[in-house]
């Protein structure tokens, strides 16, 4: 019997152990699983302060942290220039070479010197409260003057300084805090990141008002009046209302002329030191506006010369014309920059033409800018930007002439098609030269399709609409000598009016044949050695113009230029102009 007793004795321990092991197992993994709950999903109560990145007077634009802090408070609150250009007026200019701010409006050019108090509006003084000021490198903007000429929305908290920026036309979606009407007193926790775990910033009130900036996987990206940004889960808010920032009354634009019923008939007269005699002036009939070269720059400071002459304007205003005299920079690329490149300098250009215009009873100005650096684009648009307003102060008519696209740095790429078209009143497209004095390859000065796929690129490129483009033709061509010398054809050409190429048609009996390519008449003959060719401008060529001017309605043709055409001209323009297409 006691073997037995001692057998039973020693099992009893096993059978224990195989009981506590499966226990202690099952304890392991239920405090691993609460463990791993409590990480999951147990939310952190943990309490900061937003610290807004360090800044003591945070701005924030649409809920979006700006780099750069507003100053002062109240009426001494002012914004960053760069923050205003970002978001409110893109056109807005600090010039550093005269230390000014200078706003564009439609009607007005602001001029705002930092640490004055006197502004100038068109030129006329008006006083500031306070200042533009300069923190560093970084330029600072008094809310009066944006207040008045730009719609928008500034809130400042008491709480924190922060300053939440809207502007005209901006929507904010508006939420609401849930409420639980058997739990009155539960909040809603705003968190630092789109996470339960993450820190929280502010513990919302049932009802309690968030603007809705954006979605996170489930979670609202929302801001407090005071500026404090964070997140709420989804199912805690509930969507309110839209507020949308109002936008300006709509002020009546100057209404710029054209002809009752028809289109712009312009052009072009040449002036060299002298005006054309008006008694030798052949009719023109159909025409409606001439441009004579009246005004060019003459050295960096902006000074012009004046080729004005009384005489005529009471000729052309006595045959019923618009006078848009004409303002060139002479070509000069140098004393150009320089003009262009202050405020003073470019004012000083606009004062001297709307005296001229005043003068001489203009009815608008052309702007004829041609070798322009590359670096002065932009200044160029701000030229136009301050001028149109003084001219149309005057009711002036501002057009401008440009190139087709895709052509030399310095007649075609430095011109802002685009920006400058939202000022002037007209844009005139010069569809020539396609071929010219320089090329070593013989061809039309303006061939159709050529000319059609460069009005058709600057609408569709630079959004012009045709209302605004007046189609530039020629009067002229080209005489193209190609010669053989040391076994290579060498290019040249002269520019010959309409009458030049008629005269030597006549005079060697030449047949013109239809160049279907250019869709121009075409002839060419021999001299010793030299092959002649000349894609010819006539009354055929002249109505394919106004053809493509009427299939894409543009507002007019404008022609390079009096005197180099034949008189048969003016009737194709005038019947093409009158008739509906």
């Amino acid at each position: 019997m006691l073997p037995r007793l001692e057998q039973s004795s020693n099992h009893r321990p096993i059978r224990r152990r195989f009981i506590i092991l499966p226990v202690i197992f099952l304890l392991l993994i239920i405090a691993a699983a609460l463990y791993v709950g409590w990480v999951k999903y147990w939310p952190n109560s943990l309490h900061v302060k937003p610290d807004f990145h360090g800044l003591d007077k945070p701005l924030f634009y649409r809920g979006e942290l700006m780099e750069l802090p507003a100053m002062g408070d109240q009426e001494t609150l002012k914004l960053p220039f760069d923050v205003v250009s970002k978001f409110i007026d893109p056109t807005l200019l600090y010039e550093k070479n005269s230390d000014s701010v200078i706003i564009t409006t439609q009607d007005k050019v602001i001029r705002l010197k930092t640490n004055q108090l006197t502004g100038l509006i068109n030129e006329k003084p008006f006083t500031l409260r306070f200042p533009v000021e300069k923190a560093g490198d970084n330029v600072y903007l008094p809310i009066e003057p944006l207040r008045k000429y730009y719609q928008i929305d500034l809130r400042e908290s008491e709480d924190t300084g922060a300053v939440l920026l809207m502007k005209e036309g901006d929507t904010v979606q508006w939420g609401k805090l849930i409420s639980e009407q058997n739990h009155p007193k539960d909040q809603y926790a705003l968190r630092s990141k789109p996470t339960i775990k993450a820190p929280i910033y502010a513990d919302l009130k049932q009802a309690e008002a968030v603007m809705i900036w954006g979605e996170d996987n489930g979670w609202y990206r929302v801001q407090l009046a005071n500026g404090t940004m964070g997140y709420v889960q989804k199912t805690q808010v509930v969507l309110d209302h839209i507020e949308m920032i109002p936008k300006q009354a709509e002020k009546q634009d100057f209404v710029a002329w054209k002809p009752l019923g028809g289109k712009i008939n312009l052009t072009w007269q040449q002036v060299n030191k002298k005006t054309p005699d008006t008694a030798a002036i052949k009719a023109m009939p159909g025409l409606n506006v001439i441009s004579p070269q009246w005004f060019h720059l003459i050295d960096g400071k902006g000074s012009l010369q004046n080729l004005a002459d009384a005489a005529y304007v009471k000729w052309a205003h006595a045959q019923g014309l618009q006078l848009w005299a004409l303002f060139g920079n002479a070509t000069e690329q140098k004393q150009t920059t320089e003009a262009l490149s202050t405020y003073d300098t470019r004012m000083n250009m606009i004062k001297q033409l709307v005296s001229f215009a005043q003068l001489y009873h203009l009815e608008g100005i052309n702007i004829d800018f041609e070798n322009v650096a590359l670096r002065d684009k932009a200044n160029m648009v701000q030229f136009v930007r301050e001028m149109t307003p003084f001219l149309h102060e005057q009711g002036l008519v501002v057009s401008i002439d440009v190139t087709v696209k895709d052509g030399s740095d310095s007649y075609s790429k430095f011109m802002d098609r685009q920006a400058i078209a939202e000022v002037v009143d007209y844009m005139i497209v010069m569809t020539y030269d396609e071929h010219w004095a320089a090329d070593q390859t013989s061809g039309s000065v303006a061939s159709l399709p050529w000319v059609e796929k460069g009005i058709k690129q600057i609408m569709s490129e630079d959004a012009v609409p045709a209302s605004k483009i007046v189609l530039g033709v020629p009067f002229f061509t080209r005489i193209w000598t190609e010669q053989n010398k040391d076994n290579k054809t060498v290019v040249t050409s002269k520019a010959v009016s309409m009458d030049a190429v008629l005269k030597i048609i006549k005079d060697k009996k030449l047949t013109q044949t239809f160049d279907a390519a250019s869709g121009q008449n075409y002839v060419e003959y021999t001299e010793g050695d030299k092959k002649m060719r000349i894609w010819i401008e006539d009354a055929m060529s002249m109505q394919s113009r106004m053809d493509i001017l009427k299939r894409l309605d543009l507002a007019g043709v404008g022609s390079w230029s009096r005197s180099l055409e034949t008189p048969d001209i003016w009737t194709t323009i005038k019947n093409a102009l009158e008739k509906k297409p």
